[in-house]
Protein backbone atom coordinates (compact mmCIF):
# COMPACT_ATOMS: atom_id res chain seq x y z
CA UNK A 1 0.00 0.00 0.00
CA UNK A 2 1.25 3.44 -0.85
CA UNK A 3 0.52 6.80 0.73
CA UNK A 4 2.93 9.36 -0.59
CA UNK A 5 3.37 12.98 -1.39
CA UNK A 6 5.78 14.62 -3.82
CA UNK A 7 6.24 18.15 -5.07
CA UNK A 8 6.52 19.56 -8.59
CA UNK A 9 6.99 23.04 -9.96
CA UNK A 10 5.78 22.97 -13.58
CA UNK A 11 7.48 25.25 -16.07
CA UNK A 12 6.42 27.00 -19.24
CA UNK A 13 9.01 24.89 -21.03
CA UNK A 14 7.16 21.74 -19.90
CA UNK A 15 3.85 23.21 -21.16
CA UNK A 16 5.51 23.93 -24.50
CA UNK A 17 7.10 20.49 -24.82
CA UNK A 18 3.84 18.76 -23.87
CA UNK A 19 2.04 20.80 -26.54
CA UNK A 20 4.56 19.59 -29.13
CA UNK A 21 4.20 15.94 -28.13
CA UNK A 22 0.41 15.95 -27.69
CA UNK A 23 -0.51 18.33 -30.50
CA UNK A 24 -2.57 20.42 -28.04
CA UNK A 25 -1.10 23.83 -28.75
CA UNK A 26 -4.05 25.83 -27.44
CA UNK A 27 -2.87 29.38 -26.76
CA UNK A 28 -3.98 29.19 -23.11
CA UNK A 29 -1.13 26.69 -22.59
CA UNK A 30 1.63 28.06 -24.80
CA UNK A 31 1.11 31.77 -25.51
CA UNK A 32 1.84 33.91 -22.44
CA UNK A 33 0.83 37.15 -24.22
CA UNK A 34 -2.57 35.70 -25.16
CA UNK A 35 -3.03 34.10 -21.73
CA UNK A 36 -2.74 37.50 -20.01
CA UNK A 37 -5.97 38.51 -21.79
CA UNK A 38 -7.92 35.57 -20.32
CA UNK A 39 -9.62 35.13 -16.96
CA UNK A 40 -6.57 33.12 -15.79
CA UNK A 41 -4.15 35.96 -16.54
CA UNK A 42 -1.35 33.54 -17.48
CA UNK A 43 -0.76 30.20 -19.11
CA UNK A 44 -2.22 27.10 -17.52
CA UNK A 45 -1.06 23.51 -17.62
CA UNK A 46 -2.64 20.90 -19.81
CA UNK A 47 -4.73 18.67 -17.56
CA UNK A 48 -3.16 15.58 -19.07
CA UNK A 49 0.34 16.91 -18.35
CA UNK A 50 -0.61 16.97 -14.67
CA UNK A 51 -2.01 13.44 -14.95
CA UNK A 52 1.09 12.25 -16.79
CA UNK A 53 3.27 13.64 -14.02
CA UNK A 54 1.32 11.96 -11.22
CA UNK A 55 1.16 8.68 -13.19
CA UNK A 56 4.96 8.88 -13.49
CA UNK A 57 5.21 9.22 -9.71
CA UNK A 58 3.01 6.14 -9.31
CA UNK A 59 5.12 4.14 -11.78
CA UNK A 60 8.30 5.21 -9.98
CA UNK A 61 6.99 3.73 -6.72
CA UNK A 62 5.00 0.84 -8.26
CA UNK A 63 6.79 -0.06 -11.51
CA UNK A 64 4.63 -3.16 -11.94
CA UNK A 65 1.38 -1.14 -11.96
CA UNK A 66 -0.63 -1.38 -15.17
CA UNK A 67 -3.39 1.06 -16.09
CA UNK A 68 -6.98 -0.26 -16.25
CA UNK A 69 -9.26 2.81 -15.95
CA UNK A 70 -9.19 6.34 -14.64
CA UNK A 71 -11.64 9.00 -13.49
CA UNK A 72 -10.27 12.54 -13.53
CA UNK A 73 -11.49 16.05 -12.83
CA UNK A 74 -9.50 19.27 -13.16
CA UNK A 75 -11.41 21.75 -10.95
CA UNK A 76 -8.73 24.49 -10.87
CA UNK A 77 -5.84 25.53 -13.08
CA UNK A 78 -2.18 24.83 -12.44
CA UNK A 79 0.22 27.58 -13.42
CA UNK A 80 3.87 27.62 -14.42
CA UNK A 81 6.31 28.22 -11.58
CA UNK A 82 3.76 27.49 -8.83
CA UNK A 83 4.55 24.55 -6.58
CA UNK A 84 2.13 21.62 -6.67
CA UNK A 85 1.62 18.81 -4.19
CA UNK A 86 1.12 15.41 -5.85
CA UNK A 87 -0.53 12.92 -3.51
CA UNK A 88 -1.22 9.22 -4.08
CA UNK A 89 -3.21 7.07 -1.66
CA UNK A 90 -3.79 3.39 -2.29
CA UNK A 91 -7.40 2.78 -1.23
CA UNK A 92 -7.43 -0.92 -2.15
CA UNK A 93 -4.86 -3.17 -3.85
CA UNK A 94 -6.29 -2.01 -7.19
CA UNK A 95 -7.51 1.56 -6.57
CA UNK A 96 -5.27 4.61 -6.25
CA UNK A 97 -6.65 8.01 -5.27
CA UNK A 98 -4.82 10.91 -6.93
CA UNK A 99 -4.83 14.54 -5.84
CA UNK A 100 -2.79 17.47 -7.09
CA UNK A 101 -3.13 20.73 -5.22
CA UNK A 102 -1.54 24.14 -5.47
CA UNK A 103 0.81 24.61 -2.53
CA UNK A 104 0.09 28.28 -1.87
CA UNK A 105 -3.72 28.08 -1.58
CA UNK A 106 -4.65 24.37 -1.46
CA UNK A 107 -6.80 24.58 -4.61
CA UNK A 108 -7.22 21.16 -6.20
CA UNK A 109 -5.93 20.99 -9.78
CA UNK A 110 -6.53 17.25 -10.27
CA UNK A 111 -8.86 14.96 -8.36
CA UNK A 112 -9.07 11.41 -9.53
CA UNK A 113 -8.86 7.73 -9.14
CA UNK A 114 -7.06 5.05 -11.13
CA UNK A 115 -7.79 1.36 -11.24
CA UNK A 116 -4.61 -0.62 -11.68
CA UNK A 117 -3.35 -4.16 -12.00
CA UNK A 118 -0.18 -5.17 -10.20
Amino acid sequence: MIDLEEFWIPTQSEFDRFAEVSGDDNAIHVNPAFATTTAFGRTVSHGMLIYTKIWGVLKHHMPQAQFVTQKLMFPNPAFAEEKLILKLIQKTPHVIEMRVTRMHDGAECLVGEAEILC
